[in-house]
């Protein structure tokens, strides 16, 4: 089960994060995403409407960072991650019940821990990664 769980997060935060999902790949997405949260119809649009805000708001700023010519100050870019993150959480909890916010907090730690620890994005260069908070 917890492996079926971290697949299925893998790939709903793989589509999240994208540079440009399909929109095939992004509604399959949405939808394990939705199955893994229990969501009803009514949810399954105002999620997708919160999450495709900050994914734009994730790309809106890893492009200005690009266009200034210079590399991006990681602590500046955890700390806008971390504020879209929260600002997501506050959007999405009068949306879902305590344990579907509960489930997708969950995903969202797996997916930071992924992208932390897989892709190596988890400081500076020489800087270790900054510890799990569990």
């Amino acid at each position: 089960m917890r492996a079926t769980v971290f697949a299925l997060a893998v790939l709903w935060a793989g589509a999240l994060f994208a540079q440009a999902p399909a929109p095939p790949e992004h509604a399959a997405h949405l939808e394990k995403l939705a199955t893994l949260l229990d969501l009803t119809d009514a949810q399954k649009t105002q999620v997708q409407a919160v999450l495709q805000e900050q994914h734009a708001k994730i790309k809106a700023a890893h492009e200005q960072a690009k266009a200034s010519g210079t590399k991006p100050d990681w602590q500046q870019m955890q700390a806008l991650h971390q504020q879209i993150r929260q600002e997501t959480l506050q959007k999405l909890t009068p949306v879902l019940s305590a344990s579907q916010l509960k489930k997708f907090q969950t995903l969202q730690e797996m997916h930071g821990e992924m992208m932390h620890g897989h892709f190596g994005h988890g400081g500076p260069p020489g800087a270790s990664a900054p510890p799990s908070q569990d």
